[in-house]
């Protein structure tokens, strides 16, 4: 597919007709509608066992989907706090509200985060919370090059270079532009047991 405006990007997350891809504080990510998730399964040739995550522009955008007591959820507003946005996923108990398709094999549980990139979070903030992941065959590296992307995946919408410089600028005039360059690493993923935090990958963000 053709490289697009970010209106083009929103509309199609928004309707769910096509996966997008978007750079974030990491690496670039997979993206869709929750509900329309089997599409990056199949595009990735990924195992339904390996769930994805769902990223927000804000962090308010993503608590409903989350089911915890009041006391959990203090727990969990405080980490996000400290930590969000920035390459940390909490991995959550799920609500009602999640779409099955997310984490087809155990939709009990969400994966939650919100990325340190202007750009991104200006996207979802105008789509709405996103089924995401990594842009790759499952198995290989992480793809990070718009041009790769669009020659391995090429059913996949990505921003026009020059229209993604463009918003890039308008955006980090008032904010830090360290966070437009993905460092290329995981994301810290933690999990909550009820209890506490259990780190299933560490990655740069460290819970204290």
């Amino acid at each position: 597919m053709p490289q697009v405006s970010l209106d083009a990007l929103i509309q199609a997350a928004r309707s769910g007709t096509h996966l997008i891809s978007f750079p974030t504080d990491t690496v670039p990510a997979l993206a869709i509608r929750p509900d329309r998730a089997p599409l990056i399964y199949e595009a990735k040739q990924r195992s339904e066992t390996k769930p994805l995550i769902l990223m927000g522009g804000d962090i308010e955008d993503l608590w409903d989907y989350a089911a915890g007591t009041p006391e959990e959820r203090s727990i969990w507003q405080a980490t996000a706090a400290q930590s969000l946005p920035g390459a940390l996923t909490l991995v959550l108990p799920a609500s009602p509200k999640l779409p099955r398709e997310m984490n087809p094999t155990d939709p009990a549980t969400i994966g939650i985060r919100v990325p340190n990139h202007p750009v991104a979070r200006h996207l979802l903030r105008q789509t709405g919370p996103l089924a995401t992941t990594s842009v790759n065959r499952s198995g290989e590296p992480a793809l990070r090059a718009i041009e790769d992307i669009n020659t391995q995946f090429s059913e996949v919408l990505t921003f026009s270079p020059e229209e993604f410089r463009a918003i890039e600028q308008a955006l980090t005039q008032t904010q830090n532009p360290e966070a437009i360059v993905g460092s290329g690493l995981p994301s810290t993923v933690a999990k909550w047991t009820g209890s506490g935090w259990e780190i299933l990958r560490q990655g740069t963000v460290k819970l204290v």
